[in-house]
């Protein structure tokens, strides 16, 4: 690397802190004048402000800068272009025979890396900070509830549903599970006072106070319903299941339940049962997939063009930078505010394209979700990629 290269790279990348830090801090403050006072009720635990303040806003930084990264490198571009020209630098560079192409090759590379972590970001860091971007400034040392969205187990043929879900548990309050298939002994309702969610070989359930140690833990996953009300004498039910494949296990055939228990085998995940669309929006394509792939859950149209639009979104970021090229690269000579003009008709005309494709995907018209969230790759990339063959040399 060139010390050109290296000077033309700080001053992209400090353009680029910036413009975030300037996002984040509007983000911010905006904020904080409405969740100043719940805030500040935080600190009565001997946390100061500071730390209370980094803990609820510093995912959401995370999610800002995954959801604005792109568009920051694109503008980023834009300024130090200018700057560059403004100066002379440009100028002065290109009359020593170097390239439009040799000049920006820093920025662009820089731009692909900042697209990676966003990538990284999106699918290592943010599922992990699920609950935290879900919840309000008094709710920050507390649990999060939320309405329970009742959820359809195809294979086990039970409605699981029930008054509220606590995320970070992973705990259902009061279950109403309707039972849409013939399990001899258990009639159509399975009521209880709390559902907890257990992994195979789980063996420590529940949170706080109400934890409990188990010498053995489930086989398989599923929720382990706890005071079971209806039906009434639980511990004298035999088991139940499809085929081979266990279903409703009960203590008179499992030693690791206890009396009044009860555990349903399914795949249907707590985070399934969110009502916010913020939780599904905000899960991994791997999650994501696995939802699509579940047998045991009706995947919509919407949620499979969601799964293919997260795979090529990466690729499409990219391709939007290297969109606006030709215009930083300015070869006829064109305003300033033409410049800027033309910038945003091209970012409108890329964010429209991308709409429609999802629209058509989700809706089923025309196209499959697959290929509708594929066609505007298909579209940018080449495009793309001639408008950086174009300024190679230029």
């Amino acid at each position: 690397m060139t010390r050109i290269d290296r000077y033309i790279l700080i001053l992209f990348l400090r353009t680029v802190l910036v413009c975030f830090l300037s996002l984040a801090g509007i983000f911010i403050v905006f904020h904080a004048f409405t969740a100043f006072d719940d805030l500040v009720a935080q600190t009565r635990n001997g946390d100061s402000l500071p730390w209370v303040a980094f803990r609820f806003y510093g995912p959401y930084l995370i999610m800002l800068f995954d959801m604005t990264g792109a568009i920051i490198s694109l503008l980023a571009f834009l300024f130090t272009v200018g700057w560059l020209r403004r100066t002379g630098e440009l100028t002065a560079t290109l009359s020593a025979g170097v390239s439009h192409g040799r000049i920006f090759r820093p920025m662009v590379i820089a731009s692909g890396v900042i697209i990676v972590s966003q990538l990284c970001c999106r699918e290592m860091v943010i599922p992990h900070f699920r609950s935290s971007l879900t919840m309000k400034a008094e709710d920050l040392d507390g649990e999060i509830e939320q309405a329970v969205r009742p959820t359809f187990d195809q294979f086990a043929g039970i409605l699981i549903e029930g008054a509220t879900l606590r995320t970070k548990a992973q705990t259902i309050e009061h279950p109403n599970f309707r039972i849409d298939t013939e399990y001899e002994g258990f009639g159509d309702l399975l009521i209880a006072d709390e559902a907890v969610w257990m992994e195979p070989g789980q063996t420590r359930t529940g949170i706080g106070e109400s934890a409990v140690t188990r010498a053995s833990g489930p086989p398989v996953a599923g929720y382990l319903l706890r005071n079971v009300k209806e039906p009434e004498g639980i511990h004298r039910i035999a088991s139940a299941g499809r085929g081979e494949q266990p279903v409703l296990m009960t203590p008179a055939d499992h030693s690791w339940l206890h009396p009044g228990e009860c555990f349903l085998v399914t795949s249907v995940h707590p985070n399934m049962l969110h009502t916010e669309d913020t939780a599904t929006r905000l899960a991994s394509v791997l999650e994501l997939s696995g939802r699509v792939r579940n047998p045991a859950v009706h995947s919509s149209l919407a949620l499979q063009t969601q799964v293919h639009e997260r795979i090529v979104r990466a690729p499409l970021d990219f391709g939007l930078v290297m969109l606006i090229l030709p215009l930083v690269v300015n070869t006829r000579g064109r305003k300033l505010f033409v410049l800027i003009g033309a910038a945003v008709g091209m970012v409108l005309a890329f964010f429209a394209l991308k709409t429609l494709a999802s629209a058509l995907g989700g809706s089923g018209t025309l196209f499959a979700p697959g290929i509708a969230a594929w066609l505007p790759l298909l579209v940018v990339c080449p495009i793309a990629y001639v408008r950086l063959r174009a300024v190679q040399h230029v």
